[in-house]
C-alpha cells in the first residue's frame, strides 16, 4: 500500500465520530419519539416502568456478551451491525404502524432490540477508538466524542418535539433508518490494521471468557475501584437524579422568568431541567478536549474530582430555595459529569490490554447499566414516603466518599510506581 493510501489516525477518528454521531441522533430522536408516543397514548405508569425495563436492560445484559465479542472478533464490524438490525427493526415497526398495528408488545420488542444493539455497540466503540487513536491524544478524543454526545441531548428531544407535532411516528422512524444507513457508510471507510480479530473454532465459550474479564478487571486495583465506585455512584447519585421532575413540582411551584422566556408548565421545568444539565455536559467536555487535556493527565484524580462535584451538586439541589439557583446548579453538574465521564474512558483505554478492553468495557456498561435501575427501584417508591429533597441530599453525601476511595487509590499507586 503506497503512503497516498494511508489514512491519518485523525481521518479515522474523523470518521467513526461522524458516523457515530449522524447514528446517535437519529437513535436518540426515534427513541423520545417512541416513548412520548407511549405516554401520550397509555397515561400509564405501569406502561412507563416496563417501557424504562426495555429500554435499560437489555443492554445492561448484552453488554457482557459485548464486550467479549469485540475482544474477540472485528469491533468495525460489531459497530455497524447493530446499526444494520436496529434499522431493520425499525422499518419493520414502522410499517406495522403505518398499516395499523400498534400492539404494545411489538414497541416493547422494538425497544429491546434497540438496547440489545447498544449493549453490543457501545463496548466495540470504546475499545475500537485506542486501535485508531494514539495513546497521548486519548483524553481529547474521549472529550470531543462526549461533547459530541451532550450536544446531542440537547438537540435530540427538540427535534423530536418538533418531529412528533407535524409527523405521524411512522416517518419518524425512517429518521434513524437514515441516519443509521449514512453511519455505517461512514465507518465502513476506515481503513485500519488488526481490525478483525476473529478467533479459531476452538476459543473458549463466551461465559469462560467473560470470568476471566472479570477476573483480570478484578485483578488490578485501578480498573476494578473505576468500575466498583462507576456502579455504586450510578446507584447512589444517578437513579436519584431520575427523581429530579418530582423535585420541581414539589418545591417549586409557580413560573420563573428567564428574560427570554418563562417556565410554567412542568413539561417547561422538565425540559429546563433537561437543558441545564446538558449544557453543562457540553461545557464540561469542551473543557476537557481543549484546556483540560494538556493540563491534566491524571485520569483518576480527575474521576475523583468528578464524584465530589456531583455529590455537592446533588446536595445543592436538595437544598435549593428556588429554580433558578436549582438550573444553575444543575449545570454544575452537567460540568462534573462531564469531567469524569472521558478520563473513565480513557483511563480503562490506556490501562487494560487491547485484547481485554471489549470486556472490561462491557462490565463498565452492564454495572452502570444495572446500577441506576436497582438504585431507582429504592429510591422510586421512597420518593413518595419522604421528603424527595432529602433523598437527593443523602444521595450527594453518599457519593463522596467515592471520590475520597478514588483518591487514595490514585495516591497508592504513585507511591508503588516511584
Amino acid at each position: 500500500m503506497t503512503t497516498t493510501h494511508v489514512q491519518s489516525w485523525r481521518t479515522r477518528v474523523a470518521l467513526l465520530l461522524a458516523g457515530q454521531t449522524l447514528s446517535l441522533i437519529g437513535s436518540s430522536v426515534v427513541q423520545y419519539a417512541i416513548v412520548w408516543h407511549l405516554v401520550m397514548r397509555t397515561d400509564s405508569g405501569a406502561v412507563m416502568t416496563v417501557t424504562t425495563l426495555c429500554a435499560a436492560l437489555p443492554q445492561a445484559i448484552v453488554s457482557l456478551f459485548g464486550g467479549v465479542w469485540a475482544d474477540r472478533w472485528n469491533r468495525k464490524a460489531l459497530i455497524m451491525l447493530p446499526d444494520a438490525i436496529i434499522a431493520l427493526a425499525t422499518i419493520a415497526l414502522a410499517l406495522s404502524i403505518a398499516n395499523g398495528g400498534e400492539a404494545l408488545a411489538l414497541f416493547f420488542v422494538i425497544l429491546m432490540i434497540r438496547s440489545a444493539g447498544g449493549g453490543v455497540q457501545a463496548p466495540a466503540v470504546q475499545s475500537f477508538i485506542p486501535d485508531i487513536t494514539p495513546e497521548e491524544k486519548l483524553l481529547r478524543v474521549n472529550s470531543i466524542n462526549g461533547t459530541i454526545q451532550s450536544v446531542n441531548m440537547i438537540a435530540a428531544p427538540a427535534i423530536a418535539a418538533v418531529l412528533i407535532n407535524v409527523m405521524p411516528l411512522w416517518t419518524i422512524l425512517y429518521v434513524d433508518v437514515t441516519t443509521a444507513v449514512v453511519g455505517i457508510a461512514f465507518v465502513a471507510l476506515i481503513r485500519v490494521r488488526g481490525a478483525g480479530r476473529t478467533r479459531p473454532d476452538e476459543a473458549p465459550s463466551a461465559f469462560a471468557e467473560m470470568r476471566a474479564g472479570l477476573r483480570y478487571a478484578w485483578r488490578y486495583p485501578r480498573i476494578r475501584s473505576v468500575l466498583v465506585s462507576y456502579a455504586l455512584v450510578c446507584f447512589v447519585n444517578i437513579a436519584p437524579m431520575n427523581l429530579t421532575l418530582l423535585l420541581m413540582n414539589r418545591g417549586f411551584q409557580g413560573g420563573l422568568d428567564l428574560g427570554f422566556t418563562v417556565l410554567e408548565t412542568a413539561s417547561d421545568k422538565l425540559a429546563a431541567n433537561e437543558m441545564a444539565w446538558s449544557v453543562g455536559m457540553v461545557v464540561g467536555g469542551a473543557l476537557l478536549a481543549t484546556v483540560g487535556a494538556k493540563l491534566f493527565h491524571d485520569n483518576m484524580a480527575l474521576l475523583a474530582a468528578a464524584f465530589f462535584g456531583m455529590g455537592i451538586g446533588t446536595v445543592a439541589l436538595g437544598l435549593a430555595p428556588t429554580l433558578l439557583v436549582y438550573l444553575l446548579v444543575d449545570f454544575l453538574i452537567g460540568v462534573s459529569t462531564a469531567i469524569g465521564t472521558s478520563p473513565t474512558y480513557t483511563l480503562l483505554q490506556q490501562e487494560t490490554e487491547s485484547d481485554m478492553q471489549g470486556r472490561v468495557f462491557g462490565l463498565l456498561t452492564t454495572f452502570s447499566g444495572f446500577g441506576t435501575p436497582l438504585g431507582m427501584l429504592v429510591f422510586g417508591p421512597l420518593a413518595d414516603v419522604v421528603d424527595v429533597r432529602a433523598i437527593f441530599i443523602v444521595g450527594g453525601v453518599l457519593t463522596i466518599p467515592f471520590g475520597v476511595w478514588l483518591l487514595r487509590v490514585d495516591k497508592r499507586w504513585a507511591r508503588e510506581v516511584r
